[in-house]
């Protein structure tokens, strides 16, 4: 059977969604080759001319009613176009429940959902429409919030969307479209403390912010759940101790980690999680480049957590 992937991309109207799926999800290596259905459930301020969709191999089908969708629908659309794979751009106004209890054709696969915010009106939802924005925001894996003026309480929307999604990934832009980098007050962990805690959610963020920000974590006491990797030719005092991190969709699943010294070799379950303490040390291992390092201090059995997969925040 071969698996069509279906990614979604949501958010109120002009959030940016066609920006999202031109320049970000098209843009992807996993994209495979051959015809792309793209299914647009409304029409924002930035189209998809004539000329892209011929250089993407895409075929536009627009819906101007969410009754429109339905199991017979997609099945028909499968039957027609016959795509690679299938994006939905999706009405933010619409329940994004309702496309996700849709029975979609049997090799169809969801991959993602993927969300915008204007950052020049998130205050602005989240005081008058907070119920409908986080609606659309806890399915995604994603939340691209662009159009971030100076001042925009970052921090502040991270909080209140953890609570609702905490496995999100979530990137702030600024007006010009540039990513924002988290300053240590975006961080979901007081890296203020001398032991720090990461939950089992965030590893994901700590690991990117670990290797962009090294000097936030030197000589600090690390406290996370990983599992246990030793490659092949790695010295028998050190192991890494990694998660599984999707970076956008399932094919992108892969262990991450950093090298961990530890005065005697560790004979782990590598099937088994692990509660790893450890002192954060940036230096170079072997020949190559200075590198987060970790020290060993304890390791003990723990339970797996709620979700294998993080993402990277």
């Amino acid at each position: 059977m071969t698996v069509v992937p279906l990614f979604v991309c949501t958010g109120f109207l002009d959030s940016g969604k066609t920006t999202l799926v031109k320049e970000t999800l098209m843009e992807q290596e996993w994209i495979q080759p051959g015809r792309t259905l793209l299914i647009c459930c409304e029409e924002g301020e930035v189209e998809y001319p004539e000329e892209y969709l011929k250089s993407k191999n895409m075929v536009l089908h627009q819906v101007t009613e969410k009754e429109q969708l339905t199991s017979a629908f997609f099945k028909s659309c499968n039957k027609k176009y016959r795509p690679v794979q299938v994006v939905i751009e999706y009405n933010g106004m619409w329940k994004l429940e309702d496309l996700l209890s849709i029975k979609y054709p049997y090799n169809w696969e969801l991959q993602g959902v993927y969300s915008t915010v204007n950052g020049l009106t998130l205050d602005m939802y989240l005081k008058n429409m907070r119920n409908m924005l986080m609606e659309q925001l806890t399915e995604s894996e994603l939340i691209v919030v662009n159009r971030c003026a100076e001042g925009v309480d970052r921090s502040g929307f991270r909080r209140v969307l953890k609570v609702q999604n905490p496995m999100a990934q979530l990137i702030f832009e600024d007006t010009e479209g540039r990513i924002i980098q988290p300053s240590s007050d975006d961080l979901p962990y007081d890296t203020g403390q001398d032991v720090i805690e990461i939950a089992d959610e965030d590893f994901g963020i700590w690991y990117v912010d670990a290797y962009d920000h090294p000097d936030r974590y030197l000589d600090k006491t690390m406290v996370f759940k990983a599992q246990i990797f030793r490659p092949k030719g790695m010295e028998d005092n050190m192991f890494v101790p990694v998660r599984k991190i999707m970076t956008c969709c399932a094919a992108d699943i892969r262990f991450y980690g950093y090298p961990c010294r530890s005065k005697k070799k560790i004979e782990g379950d590598k099937r088994k999680y692990y509660q790893v303490t450890a002192r954060f040390a940036y230096e170079s291992v072997g020949f190559g480049n200075e590198q987060p390092v970790l020290y060993l201090e304890g390791l003990e059995e723990a339970e797996k957590p709620r979700e294998d997969v993080v993402y990277l925040g």
